[in-house]
């Protein structure tokens, strides 16, 4: 028996487990490896999709599905194979026709099973691709294979609020519209989000609500923050963040995650 039997630790990726530096620091590494081994289950829940979250899954000891695409997806990079999976709409290509039509400045990504395609590419669409390390492909919006998984709208923040903004006025209660940062407006199925995800991959794993914990550094953390019996935050999360109530820990570079460890401790002693 392990002194973190029954407890689920999920965190999210860039800039909270995974530092600015694009890098893991080695206090989380070395923190987790405890947390593991005393029996604690291990995840990260990201708005990265498979294709982009898998060529970095091995760097940090995971023993639980990951959730993915900010809630629409729960795979098990164990056993190799999807969970559960939500899509968009069958209306989600005339719906971000007409988005784009109303603000030609704006651009998307598109997510399809493994494939990334996008329309009218920016520079936060080359910043974004540059980060992920993926390719993908520019197509008008008819050609694009559906079904889409989920859909990053990208621009200036000030244009993505306006964007969210006619989302939610011009086709209300069909999407999910989060930020997971300022300039990446998220969508995905309406109710899919990190937070009902999380608590479906602790229903899986059989954790009590009162043994769950979750990290997160921007609005698209905060369903699955307020899941978590203490919400954590880096020092460097968005002011949405620490507006709603998370504790803030020490910066994501400085080993946030390792941090919580700690804390942890203290709240299950050794058995």
């Amino acid at each position: 028996m392990g002194r973190f039997d029954g407890v689920l630790l999920v965190s999210d990726f860039d800039d909270t487990l995974y530092g600015l530096d694009s890098k893991i620091p080695q206090a989380n590494l070395q923190a987790l490896d405890y947390f593991v081994s005393e029996g604690g289950r291990f995840t990260v829940a990201t708005g990265r999709a498979h294709t982009t979250f898998a060529p970095y899954v091995h760097l940090a000891p995971i023993n639980a599905p990951v959730v993915l695409s900010n809630g629409s997806a729960l795979y098990d990079f164990q056993r190799r194979k999807m969970l559960c999976q939500t899509l968009l709409a069958p209306s989600a290509p005339q719906d971000l026709a007409a988005l784009m039509a109303a603000m030609p400045q704006l651009g998307f990504e598109a997510y399809h099973g493994e494939d990334i395609y996008v329309y009218n590419p920016n520079w936060v669409t080359e910043m974004h691709m540059k980060k992920v390390g993926s390719s993908y492909t520019v197509c008008p919006i008819e050609r694009m294979p559906v079904p889409w998984t989920k859909v990053i709208v990208q621009s200036e923040h000030e244009q993505l609020l306006q964007a969210r903004e006619w989302l939610q006025t011009t086709c209300p209660g069909r999407y999910e519209t989060v930020f997971s940062n300022h300039y990446y407006l998220e969508l995905t199925e309406k109710g899919s989000n990190k937070g009902t995800m999380v608590a479906r991959l602790a229903g899986m794993l059989g954790i009590k609500k009162e043994n769950i914990y979750c990290a997160g550094d921007n609005q698209n953390d905060i369903p699955m923050l307020a899941q978590s019996v203490i919400p954590f935050a880096p020092e460097n999360c968005a002011q949405e963040v620490k507006d709603w109530g998370a504790q803030i820990l020490c910066h994501c570079d400085e080993g946030a995650i390792a941090q919580i460890v700690e804390i942890l401790k203290m709240r299950y002693p050794e058995k």
